[in-house]
């Protein structure tokens, strides 16, 4: 399996990402560059976490006209496997691959600390095989306010399209344990064929044991599960 992280001006969880794959998956890894036209056989392609262009007119909403982003669409409309991790999550919606936008936090300041997450989805690949339990995994936006309209957050539900939502160290989902005022506590979903993955979250910044948690190296594992 191949897996390819795009890189855009501005990202800067590339070189986590790559390392969390390469080094404690064992998986094969490159990075793509946001003018490429080639995604180079890549299998899985990854949209890291950052600040694309600066953030500079709305997040990820430049990065989603960025040229490899073309390769991406056309990659995911064929099935193929594609997550994006805060600033890539966002572009995702932006490109319309996954439901919903990314809101400024309720808050209106940027927060960067650990949370919980409580997997919701039976059916996407990269929730169904986690156990039910709380997942501690660091969050770090200023825009992670997930917001959809009434019929798109019924479909999302209707169709278990919830990856993860917000909940205590206990694995409740509670309006305490939404850091940042998302609809429902959401955290991530996944398109309606659930080969496209978005998450707030950052599980690649808790993949290792010097980091003292691994709790997000139990998610990206099912990436390399799922494409077995």
């Amino acid at each position: 399996m191949k897996f390819g992280v795009v890189v855009f001006p501005g990202s800067n969880c590339d070189d986590d990402t790559v390392y969390t794959l390469r080094v404690n998956l064992g998986q094969e890894v490159i990075k793509l560059w946001h003018k490429d036209h080639d995604l180079q056989g890549c299998d899985f392609i990854i949209l890291p976490g950052g600040f694309s262009y600066g953030d500079y007119l709305r997040t990820g909403a430049i990065a989603r006209f960025s040229p490899i982003m073309n390769e991406v669409i056309a990659h995911a409309n064929r099935g193929g496997y594609v997550m994006g991790i805060c600033n890539g999550f966002q572009i995702l919606a932006e490109a319309g691959l996954v439901p919903g936008v990314l809101l400024r936090n309720s808050s209106q300041k940027y927060i960067c600390r650990n949370v919980y997450l409580q997997p919701q989805s039976q059916s996407a690949l990269l929730t169904a095989g986690l156990e039910p339990k709380a997942y501690k995994i660091p969050i770090a936006h200023g825009e992670g306010r997930y917001f959809a309209d009434a019929d798109t957050l019924k479909s999302l539900n209707d169709n278990d399209q919830v990856l993860f939502r917000y909940c205590d160290e206990n694995g409740l989902i509670t309006d305490l344990a939404n850091p940042n005022g998302s609809l429902e506590n959401i955290a991530g979903v996944t398109n309606a064929g659930k080969n496209v993955f978005g998450m707030m979250p950052h599980p690649e910044r808790a993949s290792d044991e010097a980091l003292g948690n691994i709790d997000g190296r139990f998610i990206l594992e099912q990436l390399v599960a799922v494409t077995a």
